[in-house]
């Protein structure tokens, strides 16, 4: 299998943790947004949305978007839940880190780190984004100070989802001292078997 995407980027990180934990090879190639890398026409025509990460499985056949990337991958493995209602909430948790956590933790954290995303860093933009970003966590924060995970009892796609970027929440600026349930969670899912820093490449 082929995964383009991003070595800096959480959505990218996701899939590659995961296939590191399973022992699955792959390649990856690096298409990066901040060169104009996921815009050109090659890249384009495998997707059109023009964004990564993109799975290629050996088939030829594509698989976009971070999550369903996770779903494909965990598919009969322990990441995915076989009670239909932990399974439930694993798809709760993708589904609120996708419209909840991502857009204002992650965008708060590209708009203070990429160049590029420096005029959108307007100072109503950043109070948004730290607002919406701290409403996210507290959320977090109140399921995991009586859950060790997100669905369920075990360590499940919904944590590597989540911890893609809460672990590196501080660099947008959000204190994550102020959600001592989530700290201590991100040592759980660093202390599951396989982890991989978001740096790692196969």
């Amino acid at each position: 299998m082929i995964l383009y995407g991003m070595i800096d980027s959480g959505n990218c990180y996701k899939p590659r943790l995961l296939m590191a934990k399973l022992g699955i090879a792959f390649t990856n190639v690096e298409v990066s947004s901040h060169t104009g890398d996921t815009r050109k026409a090659d890249y384009v025509a495998k997707n059109p949305n023009a964004m990564v990460p993109l799975l290629e499985l050996d088939d030829g056949r594509r698989l976009a978007e971070s999550n369903a990337i996770l779903l494909y991958l965990a598919e009969g493995t322990r990441f995915l839940p076989a009670d239909r209602y932990q399974r439930g909430l694993a798809y709760q948790w993708l589904f609120f880190e996708q419209y909840s956590h991502e857009p204002y933790i992650a965008v708060r954290k590209a708009l203070l780190t990429f160049p590029e995303r420096a005029g959108d860093a307007t100072p109503e933009q950043l109070a948004l984004t730290l607002e919406r970003g701290n409403k996210a966590l507290g959320v977090m924060n109140r399921h995991l100070q009586e859950n060790n995970f997100f669905a369920g009892s075990a360590f499940s796609v919904a944590d590597i989802a989540l911890y893609a970027y809460t672990h590196t929440a501080e660099m947008g600026g959000f204190q994550l001292d102020d959600y001592p349930a989530v700290s201590a969670w991100l040592k759980r899912v660093e202390a599951d078997p396989g982890h991989v820093a978001i740096e790692w490449l196969p």
